[in-house]
């Protein structure tokens, strides 16, 4: 068989039932004929067999049908109860004549209860027949069924009339009642006979194995009846001879026969593939031999009536009148039905034709592609719609095996499909569908390739019809959907998903065991600088040439992929090393190299454009997931960025314990919060020329449950650079909020209270432009406490030169128009900045604490800090001096133009009730403004007021509770330990948490 052929080759036949059924069924029956033939051994014992054998025989039979047509519902079930009761009056009436052989040893009388339950079997039987006939569907097959009944019955009483039933119609020493009864038997038995001919032509398709074991009992038993009606037997039978063997075996038969449906499965799949298989085989142009005998019925049947009236002519015998009028209608019969087969043939073939001219148009005209494919697998029909799909005329098609058609690849999957198809229930799977590609020809404007052809296949005579479309656009369509949903759309690189997808197959698959397998965590430094400055179209080209540099510079066998807008990462597999220094080597080189190739300046627009790279390596450790490994190399890349950004760095533990730290504090943080454990101190700002106090700093502090003060800087700068926990940012600006209405709420009070001074408040640019903090809002917050105009100041603490000046601006130009004065914190430091001091509306310069610091000892740092202050001083701007710790630098900073000042020097934060009583003294002494003498000792004020706020607690922070006693009595000590102190800082921060 050829290659086609294995494609529609039908799988192995279903395996037959167990025949040990018709073993058991054909020793019982030889047995009994063996015993009639050889007379059962004695007289009596031929009697009682022949009698109530044959009845218990027929018993049986009605018995058995009963039994299943109670178990099988089905629409045969009437005939099987009719064969019941056909088989029951055989056994009433096999049992009423061994009564009177047997019981009574008296003859049979003639007619006799038994005749009557013998005339009563063919009338049952005969309608049970017509049960299993298959029904016409029209008027005209009802006629033609009927019409072929009489032909068959008209001809077989034609020729039995002229051997035997004319010699007993003439009643020669019998009464009426026996020639009737003589008459009665052979007329039946030929109804019988011709319903069992024309159901043998015209029974239908289903349970047919068990409708001809019926068929084949039926027949036995009018054999047997008309051999006992002939003159010859009829006069030398006796009970127990062998022409009761042929009534045995009709009812075992027929006991048999309801139950070969259910014991050989006629509806399984395997019966059906059997009849369908059995279709397939016969040869095209040829007819089943039981078609051909259906169709010669009627002439056979005229021939067997014209047989009778010739045997009647040659034996020199009148024609009898019986004889000549069925004769007559037997063929008036055929006649009549010819007509009607000629007129419904000619109703069939023009139908026949319109159907085929329709069916011909739909597939001609069809778009699809429809093939008939032979059991041997060559194609035997192609339509024309084969010339555009598939470039090929379909006359080409015609005759090719439908293998060499199909790729190769795709073979394999197509033969097992057809097979199982082929074996699959018809009625159950009617189709399949397969898809394959196919081999399309050069007429196509592509030329010669495989297409993709989807087919949904039919079974057809044992072959198999396909009605194939080209659906290679909608594949090309699904795998350019596939690919899109797995990269990414700007740079065709892998997306996250499949970079994480790949990842777990590196930890979880065959290379979970090389741990030197590692993950790139890559960040572009200065990406959103570039998108703010040239533009988002040139940030779009800088990622794809970014991607390019980083797909060619991975080696192969490795994954890069962009995980999302500046972010990429790279798959590095391992060699399955287990030395920790050289993995470590050999991957920090790989990523050193990717970085250096990154940082390369990118040509965009004419012009070169500069970022850097950022790397963070994490290894696939034993027992680490993959969604643990990209955290890791994320949490390293971050890293590098926090170390000085384009560089790299290797995941280390302590990295996760310090996002675990940092989660913890945020948790503090929201838990401080919402309990109200932050409490607001404010540290006086004295005026440098006169030492009075001009506005206090409000600073917020959190009060741990030991009652010690710390400040929130840490969580702020947390906050503020975006390390912490999502919400991180809402929290400090929720923070940030409190602090300004407490600062406001308690500086309307001591305004009330008669202490009109200033209040300072620290609020970074970057909240400021916050779309949640309105101007009109702290509008509101001013008339809502009644706090005057210019008692707020709020210092600008952020430096990010990124922050939008002219949108800056405008924000504060309406905050001043609401009487609040604006001061620009840290000067001197970072990017805070003549840029912002030229276009933003400032009243006040807070020097940076850096220049403060070394004031009096660098000279270099001298100059820069009185050339900021001159700056300050020809604007017109007053300026402020942060971290003043000593008095050698208050009288520096005074002589150099500063006009306030703020540190120990003064005082350190106070708490709202010792606040008061320091503006009530209404400010502090300086040096050089003292009678002589005091300005030495003045300078000790600052031990004085750490020694007088008692022991300090770990962190630097000071009890709520304490005040520097210079501060209530003016008092400080003197002597020679007066200048022998450190310098102190001021405690505006506490560098460590509490833990």
């Amino acid at each position: 068989m050829t290659a086609s052929g294995a494609v529609l080759a039908p799988p192995a036949r279903p395996r037959p039932a167990s025949s040990l059924p018709q073993i058991v069924l054909a020793v019982v029956c030889g047995g009994y004929a063996t015993g009639a033939a050889f007379g059962w051994g004695s007289e009596k014992l031929a009697l009682i067999m022949g009698d109530f054998g044959l009845s218990a025989a027929a018993l049986a039979a009605a018995v058995s049908c009963v039994l299943y047509a109670r178990r099988h519902h089905s629409r045969f079930r009437p005939a099987w109860l009719l064969f019941a009761v056909s088989s029951a009056m055989a056994g009433i009436g096999n049992g009423i004549w061994g009564w009177y052989e047997v019981v009574l040893e008296a003859p049979v009388p003639s007619p006799s209860v038994a005749d009557f339950c013998f005339l009563l079997f063919a009338p049952p039987a005969i309608v049970g027949l017509l049960v299993l006939a298959k029904r016409p569907v029209t008027r005209a097959g009802w006629v033609c069924l009927a019409l072929d009944a009489w032909l068959i019955g008209g001809s077989l009483l034609t020729l039995s009339w002229s051997l035997a039933l004319a010699h007993n119609a003439h009643f020669q020493g019998q009464t009426v009642a026996q020639g009737a009864l003589s008459l009665a038997y052979p007329l039946l038995d030929i109804v019988l006979v011709s319903m069992v001919l024309a159901l043998h032509f015209k029974r239908s398709s289903a349970h047919r194995s068990a409708i001809n074991t019926a068929i084949a009992a039926l027949a036995l038993t009018v054999l047997c009846d008309a051999l006992f009606t002939s003159p010859l037997l009829r006069e030398h039978y006796r009970s127990g001879q062998i022409l009761d063997a042929g009534w045995f075996a009709g009812s075992m038969l027929l006991a048999y026969a309801p139950w070969v449906a259910a014991r050989c499965g006629t509806d399984s799949a395997g019966d059906a593939f059997t009849r369908a298989t059995r279709r397939a085989a016969v040869p095209p142009g040829t007819r089943p031999i039981a078609g051909s005998l259906a169709a010669l019925t009627p002439y056979l049947a005229a021939a067997v009536c014209t047989l009778g009236i010739l045997l009647n002519v040659l034996d020199g015998r009148r024609i009898d009148h019986v004889v000549l009028f069925t004769g007559c209608t037997v063929v008036l019969a055929l006649v009549v039905r010819q007509g009607i087969m000629l007129v419904d043939n000619i109703t069939l073939t023009r139908e026949l034709a319109q159907k085929e001219n329709h069916f011909r148009s739909l597939v001609q005209g069809s778009s699809d592609v429809i093939m008939i494919a032979a059991p041997t697998g060559v194609l035997r029909y192609v339509s024309p719609a084969a010339s555009g799909v598939y470039g090929r005329d379909a006359e080409d098609l015609v005759g090719s095996e439908l293998a060499s058609l199909i790729h190769p690849e795709d073979l394999g999957r197509v033969v097992h499909e057809v097979r199982r198809f082929l074996a699959a229930d018809p009625e159950a799977e009617p189709t399949t569908r397969i898809e394959c590609r196919f081999r399309a020809g050069g007429g196509r404007p592509g030329g010669e390739e495989w297409l993709n052809v989807e087919s949904t296949v039919n079974r057809h005579e044992g072959g198999l019809i396909f009605n194939s479309r080209d659906v290679t656009e909608r594949v090309r369509l699904q795998a350019q959907l596939q690919h899109n949903a797995s990269h990414d759309a700007l740079t065709d690189l892998p997306n996250r998903a499949l970079f994480t997808e790949r990842v777990s197959q590196a930890v979880s698959g065959r290379r979970s065991s090389d741990h030197d397998t590692a993950v790139l965590y890559i960040d572009l430094d200065g990406f959103k600088q570039v998108n703010d400055t040239i533009g988002h179209q040139a940030g779009d080209e800088l990622l794809i040439q970014a991607a390019r540099r980083l797909a060619e510079s991975v080696r192969a066998g490795d994954i890069a992929a962009r995980l999302g807008g500046d972010e990429f990462a790279a798959l590095i597999t391992g060699d399955g090393s287990h030395d920790r220094t050289s993995r470590e080597f050999r991957v920090h080189e790989i990523a050193d190299r990717l970085r250096i190739r990154l940082s390369e300046p990118y040509r965009i627009d004419g012009q070169d454009v500069r970022v850097a790279a950022s790397i963070g390596v994490a290894f696939a450790e034993p027992g680490v997931t993959p969604a643990g490994l990209m955290r890791n190399a994320d949490l390293a890349m971050y890293r590098a960025k926090q170390a000085g950004k384009g560089r790299v760095e290797l995941y280390a533990p302590q990295m996760q314990a310090d996002v675990v730290r940092r989660s913890e504090i945020a948790t503090r943080l929201r838990t401080a919060l919402h309990d109200g454990e932050f409490a607001l101190l404010h540290q006086p700002v004295v005026e440098l020329a006169s030492g009075r106090i001009t506005a206090v700093a409000a600073q917020a502090r959190w009060r741990s449950a030991q009652g010690i003060l710390f400040t929130p800087a840490e969580f702020l700068r947390v906050g503020e650079r975006g390390q912490a926990v999502a919400d991180d940012g809402e929290r400090t600006a929720e923070l940030g909020r409190w602090q300004l209405e407490e600062a406001v709420e308690q500086a309307a009070r001591r305004h009330h209270a008669g202490h009109a001074v200033c209040v300072a408040v620290r609020l970074s640019a970057r909240r400021l432009l916050d779309r949640k903090l309105p101007p009109r809002s702290i509008e509101t917050l001013l008339a809502r406490h009644g706090l005057p105009s210019g008692s707020l100041l709020l210092e600008l603490s952020d430096s990010d030169p990124r922050i939008p000046l002219d949108e800056l601006e405008r924000r504060l130009a309406a905050l001043r128009r609401l009487g609040v004065r604006i001061a620009l914190d840290g000067f001197g430091s970072g990017y805070a900045a003549i840029s912002a001091l030229r276009r933003l509306p400032i009243d006040v310069l807070r020097l940076d604490r850096g220049l403060v610091d070394g004031v009096v000892e660098s000279a270099r740092l001298h100059k820069i800090t009185a050339g900021l202050l001159r700056i300050a001083g020809d604007l017109g701007l007053q300026s402020v001096a942060d971290g003043v710790d000593r008095p050698e630098q208050v009288s520096a900073l005074r002589a150099m133009g500063c006009t306030h000042g703020q540190g120990m020097a003064f005082s350190g934060p106070l708490d709202e009730h010792r606040l008061r009583r320091a503006l009530g003294i209404g400010g502090y002494p300086l040096p050089g403004l003292l009678p002589e003498g005091r300005e030495m000792v003045l300078s000790s004020a600052v031990p004085a007021a750490r020694r007088a706020s008692g022991p300090r607690e770990p962190g630097g922070g000071a009890r709520l509770g304490e005040l520097p006693r210079r501060l209530t009595t003016g008092e400080v000590p003197a002597g020679p330990d007066a200048i022998s102190h450190p310098p102190l800082r001021s405690n505006s921060e506490t560098p460590v948490p509490p833990t």
